[in-house]
């Protein structure tokens, strides 16, 4: 069973636009044990219309170390029947430098990582569960 904390919005100015942009920090739990943490940006006035992402898995508990841990990037969005989401190389993570997220894997690695169905379960749940990442991609 995965429950979130989520914190609140971080709204800033596309560098790259000059669009409204937001910047998500979610915690996940599994069984109420920390289990993942995930970041989402997006830009309302980008014309792709997608959400970039990236979720780190492995060993969140006490005296764990990023070591246990590593990352995966993608985006995600939605069409008319669907949710997509499409794993991306690490370069193109804007949170690929953070240290605390273990190592940002390419999208080879990524493909064939152990832990990837736990990542596209956790995406799920993004696009389910998360009101801020629902609401953009549904456009509401």
């Amino acid at each position: 069973m995965l429950s979130f904390e989520f914190e609140p919005p971080t709204e800033s100015t596309c560098t790259c636009c000059g669009g409204h942009s937001t910047a998500l920090t979610r915690f996940v739990y599994r069984d109420g044990d920390a289990y993942a943490i995930y970041y989402a940006r997006f830009s309302a006035n980008h014309p792709e219309h997608t959400v970039i992402a990236t979720v780190s898995v492995g060993d969140w508990g006490e005296g764990a170390t990023p070591g246990n841990r590593v990352a995966f990037a993608f985006e995600i969005r939605s069409t008319e029947s669907e949710y997509q989401v499409s794993l991306i190389d690490a370069e193109f993570s804007p949170w690929r430098d953070a240290k605390v997220i273990g190592r940002t894997l390419d999208r080879s690695e990524a493909l064939v990582h152990p832990m990837v169905k736990e990542v596209f379960h956790i995406a799920d749940h993004m696009v389910t569960d998360d009101p801020v990442i629902q609401g953009y991609l549904n456009g509401t």
